[in-house]
């Protein structure tokens, strides 16, 4: 059912917002130029996406900069640490390859997208180099970039991502224990949950 309001054409989207400025095009390389692999190399934290027979999927990924190691203009290599086991994007990208990668740096407004498609190895040549506190990754998303482009820092700043959290501001979502409480009527103990995970999570890093 069409609505007056709805935009259904590409041809509708297109007069919404009228064409791309030169810039927004020309940022748009098919390779990890030098200046987008410092980026890279700067960034502790990502979000891959990928789809599936499941559907659609983005999830994070973070260690030092750099964790995201570029092989050449073409390849990035993306350690896969332990986790809970869901393993939602790997399933994903043996069905589908195609992914998504959103490079963030703290402190800097523009963001990176990288567009590619990936294969999971476990090479133990990859696993020895991609290796943290002596613990190997349990397997490596090897990406061939397809796109690359960074964002502009319209949506850091506005959502003002990067300004300090006052030392006394307090929680006011709820915590994992009481989400798992909430969604299991209960039935979860999510007050043990949440006074076990801190150490468990440091224990669990790698």
């Amino acid at each position: 059912m069409t609505t007056p309001h709805a935009i259904e054409t590409l041809a509708q989207l297109e007069a919404l917002f009228g064409q791309p400025g030169e810039a927004a095009l020309k940022k748009e390389v098919p390779y990890l130029h030098p200046a987008y692999r410092a980026l890279i190399e700067a960034s502790p934290f990502a979000v891959l996406s990928t789809i599936g027979p499941g559907g659609l999927d983005a999830s994070p990924r973070g260690d030092p900069p750099g964790f995201v190691m570029v092989q050449d203009e073409n390849t990035l290599l993306m350690p896969e640490r332990r986790g809970n086991n869901r393993i939602d994007s790997l399933r994903n990208i043996v069905a589908d390859p195609r992914v998504a990668l959103l490079f963030l740096i703290p402190g800097v407004g523009e963001t990176l997208r990288v567009n590619g498609r990936a294969r999971i190895t476990v090479e133990p040549q990859l696993l020895a180099r991609l290796a943290m506190e002596g613990k190997p990754p349990q397997c490596v998303i090897e990406i061939r970039v397809e796109t690359v482009f960074f964002q502009c820092a319209r949506a850091i700043q506005r959502s003002r991502l990067w300004e300090p959290v006052p030392a006394d501001a307090k929680r006011t979502v709820p915590t994992p224990g009481a989400i798992l409480s909430a969604l299991t009527e209960a039935a979860f103990d999510g007050e043990t949950y949440d006074r076990e995970l801190p150490a468990r999570q440091k224990a669990t890093l790698y």
